[in-house]
């Protein structure tokens, strides 16, 4: 985590801006003279501000950001409203999880507002709110976030100077085959027996095992992605509550240096959130320990009862995923895979194109979608390079599929830089070279009635090292020929059933 590369220092700055605008939010609050359990819930909804928005375009951004009471003051409405009619409470909660899942079909602006809902209704719960705290909660989170976004597109506008990139869209799919709609009825069974089962844990804490189920669905699409979440959620809890008891137990809630800690986990949150969900969780457990210790409940009991809920949820997680419509990872792993290869496809006829002098040919746009998707492949084999994983053979040909497809990202980069540059010429062996390499994509991606990956096996001829667009042609052959032994015929393949 600590030496995950960052380029620019994007995540650094955008760490420090979360931290500076969850502040701002908290500091507008009080002067406003709100409650604390005001200035808490306002604190959130900045964190979820800046955390969930996650538009490509900032005018995208801006709207997500300003749709978002849409989204939440309805359901902090309903929470405080059932607060003492449980049954009542319970049905909207789920009902609430359902939404906010099957909103993602909406792309980024959905998964936000899908969050900042079902949110709202978990700090209802995680606060006591009642319904006369309604008008401050509402005047709490309308600042926090006309002040987290005053910092985010006014002060610190990181995202006009580096905008970030665009997510991937969803795996296709229809009716219950949907991704989304699949994931929907997925998180709603397993936050309802999660419900069920924390509230006989707890009358009063049940929530967190609801809050854990919820959030191992956020970008998971196979139930192996699920798992291995899940025991991250696990991993992250845990080791949260010991630095619970031994930081947040000490301070018995002293205002000062637990404002100074809780700034600390913001920042780690949102610094550690592109690279290891078990240090994020860390980061928010012990936030959580410390905003509790300002409320003036905690103690190691309730500690250990965030442990045993997180276990229920993760639990009921994995119930969920295995029961209800389920999906195996190497299906959603094949899909991936198969998007990436076409990508690569793309970019080189771009950049081929460009480079024999059509005006309008742009690879750019291709190689941006390459590196995203490959983020998004090494998320749907982390099941098999996890180290708890007993699949030896699987495990070393799931890396090597990320090392070749990194090879293939490295060389489609370089290409598109030659081809960015107006001096650079057409040369007539590109034709051929490009040819090969979609002769290479088409073997690895056909189906079982086409052509065999055989066919992108030969080795290509090394050009000389004076041709830099040939040169990366030729790695990308190179790395497409060597993907087609781990990419067999699914038959075969150690991948498969994964």
């Amino acid at each position: 985590m600590f030496v995950a590369p960052d380029p620019g220092r994007l995540r650094l700055r955008i760490s420090a801006r979360a931290v500076l605008g969850v502040g701002l939010a908290v500091g507008v609050a009080e002067l406003a003279g709100l409650s604390l359990t005001a200035s808490i819930t306002g604190g959130l909804a900045a964190l979820l501000a800046l955390f969930t928005v996650t538009d490509t375009a900032v005018r995208g951004q801006v709207v997500t950001t300003a749709l978002l009471p849409a989204a939440g003051f309805p359901v902090l409405a309903l929470a405080t409203t059932l607060h003492g009619v449980p049954l009542a409470r319970d049905a909207a909660f789920i009902a609430v999880v359902f939404c906010g899942v099957y909103a993602r079909r909406w792309g980024p602006r959905g998964h936000a507002l899908g969050i900042f809902a079902f949110m709202n209704y978990f700090i209802t719960q995680f606060l006591h709110a009642v319904p006369a705290q309604l008008p401050e909660l509402y005047a709490a989170v309308g600042l926090a976030l006309a002040a987290a976004g005053a910092v985010r597109f006014l002060l610190w506008p990181i995202e006009r100077r580096t905008p970030p990139p665009a997510a991937p869209a969803p795996l296709p799919g229809r009716g219950l085959a949907r991704p989304t709609t699949r994931q929907a009825f997925q998180a709603t069974a397993a936050c309802a027996v999660a419900l069920s089962i924390g509230q006989m844990l707890s009358e009063d804490r049940w929530y967190w095992a609801v809050g854990t189920a919820w959030w191992i669905f956020v970008n998971t699409a196979s139930r192996g992605e699920t798992l291995v979440r899940g025991f991250r959620r696990v991993l992250g809890t845990a080791v949260g509550i010991v630095a619970g008891v031994l930081i947040a137990i000490p301070l018995h809630g002293a205002p000062a240096p637990t404002a100074a800690l809780v700034a600390v986990c913001i920042f780690a949150i949102f610094y550690t959130a592109p690279v290891s969900y078990s240090w994020m969780i860390l980061a928010v457990t012990l936030m959580a320990g410390l905003l509790y210790g300002l409320l003036g409940v905690l103690d190691p009991g309730l500690l250990v009862l965030r442990l045993a809920e997180t276990g229920v949820g993760a639990v009921c997680a994995a119930l969920a995923v295995i029961i209800v419509l389920p999906v195996t990872t190497h299906a959603t792993n094949d899909a991936w895979i198969q998007r990436a290869l076409r990508c690569v496809h793309a970019a080189t006829g771009e950049a081929a194109a460009r480079l024999a002098g059509s005006p309008t040919a742009d690879p750019a746009p291709h190689a941006a979608e390459l590196e995203a998707l490959l983020a998004r492949v090494r998320m749907a084999l982390a099941p098999l390079v996890h180290p708890l994983s007993p699949f030896r053979a699987r495990k070393a040909r799931a890396r090597q599929v990320i090392a070749l497809l990194d090879d293939c990202a490295r060389e489609v980069r370089g290409l598109v830089a030659v081809a960015a540059d107006p001096s650079a010429s057409h040369d007539a062996r590109l034709a051929a070279a490009c040819w090969r390499v979609e002769a290479a994509v088409e073997a690895l991606t056909a189906d079982e009635r086409g052509p065999g990956p055989e066919a992108a096996r030969e080795t290509p001829p090394r050009p000389p090292a004076a041709e830099p667009a040939l040169a990366h042609l030729y790695g990308l052959e190179q790395a497409l020929a060597e993907l087609a032994e781990p990419l067999r015929s699914p038959r075969h393949s150690p991948l498969v059933d994964a």
